[in-house]
């Protein structure tokens, strides 16, 4: 294929691959090298210049980084998190775009409307900050996942990923006894796997990754998650919890407040990136499909 194109296009796809893989570079470089500063030495993590693999490979950032127990709090709420509020954030949201896809929903153009002014007007912090007080969510679990539970995009997505489903397979199945809530089990969902996969992958992001409520809405050091303790170290820079991470045992080697940040980001970021490649190829397809039609 690249044979027969013409001289102008040959210097464009050049270029074209040439820029994406400089974009590449940039976007991975700095995962390589917070990744090479973890497993190197302290000697070898203070020298300048690129870090693509560690010189002296040491694990000892990882044994004090695991040795907190905040980090095992963190990992156990954030794993709550976001394996039950993915479920129940896709579950109410399949709910809510399945009937605003069909034309027969009385008041459906208002509803739409509705939701999707919540887009671009919100309460704000402080009206937040009182209704889950009064909701009784404050220093709570539950304020993990309730709030995070509906996002409007996504929905629309879904909901105009349901509209490009033919109608005639719903006729054929209410046509053989079927009601809404099996054609959506039985005809509606088989049919919308790369949709489903793309909201569940946006939404297992967005919880793993989510840290403001846990800042404003939690005071119990059990319930932080995983992104406030690494807030805690990169940002907030405790002297006091990298003391108690660094203390030195008898035999052992030296840590850097430099390579035991480094470890926590790495264990925090893995099980994303792990998962990630997995549910990608849904992307393109499910996003494309469901952002278009009408």
């Amino acid at each position: 294929m690249f044979s027969r194109m013409t001289i102008g296009e040959k210097w464009f796809q050049v270029f074209a691959v040439m820029f994406i893989a400089g974009l590449s570079v940039l976007f991975v470089y700095p995962f390589i090298h917070v990744l090479s500063i973890s497993l190197s030495t302290p000697s070898e993590a203070i020298r300048p210049g690129l870090h693509l693999f560690p010189q002296e490979f040491s694990l000892e950032a990882y044994r004090k980084a695991v040795s907190s127990t905040q980090i095992w709090y963190g990992f156990r709420n954030t794993i709550f998190r976001t394996v039950v509020g993915t479920v129940l954030s896709v579950v109410v949201m399949v709910m809510a775009a399945y009937p605003l896809s069909k034309k027969y929903l009385p008041d459906r153009r208002f509803y739409t409307l509705f939701i999707v002014m919540t887009m671009f007007f919100s309460g704000g912090l402080i009206p937040s900050y009182m209704l889950i007080k009064s909701l009784g969510l404050y220093d709570s679990m539950l304020v993990y996942i309730i709030p995070s539970l509906f996002v409007t995009f996504s929905l629309l997505i879904l909901r105009n990923f349901f509209i490009g489903i033919p109608q005639e397979l719903e006729d054929s199945a209410r046509m053989d006894g079927a009601n809404d809530i099996r054609i959506l089990f039985s005809v509606v969902l088989p049919l919308s796997a790369p949709i489903i996969a793309t909201i569940t992958l946006w939404s297992a992001v967005r919880y793993w990754n989510e840290w403001f409520q846990a800042l404003i809405y939690i005071q119990d050091q059990t319930k932080i998650v995983l992104q406030i303790y690494l807030r805690r170290l990169v940002v907030e820079n405790q002297d006091m919890e990298l003391r108690m991470l660094m203390s030195q045992q008898p035999g052992q080697e030296t840590v850097t407040p430099e390579t035991v940040k480094a470890a926590v980001l790495m264990i925090i970021t893995g099980p994303i990136i792990i998962v990630y490649p997995f549910l990608q190829k849904y992307f393109v397809k499910g996003v494309m499909i469901g952002s278009l039609k009408e």
